[in-house]
């Protein structure tokens, strides 16, 4: 499922209108990013948790070259399931 057939699947649920729906998701989005952005994390319960968790940097290797490479430190999203959508998903 893409964005605009969330949005269709969403009015179409809701009764609302495609641009109301449309709004409202790309602010959640928006703002799901935003927390992230300030290292908060965002808990949606029964859905699961966004989070960011910090990538320590390593040595890696081209494959192609087999040369090695430095892969510096960095910040990565990461969402963890929670019990209820793991259990609707395992069904």
């Amino acid at each position: 499922m893409n964005k605009k057939e969330l949005v269709n699947a969403v009015a179409e649920k809701t009764q609302l209108k495609k641009k109301d729906v449309k709004l409202v998701i790309d602010t959640l989005f928006e703002t799901i990013a935003a927390a992230l952005e300030k290292g908060e994390k965002v808990q949606l319960v029964d859905f699961g948790t966004f989070e960011v968790k910090k990538m320590e940097g390593r040595t890696g290797v081209n494959p192609r070259t087999k040369a090695k490479i430095k892969i510096p430190a960095r910040k990565v999203p990461k969402f963890r399931p929670g019990k209820v959508l793991k259990t609707r998903v395992n069904k």
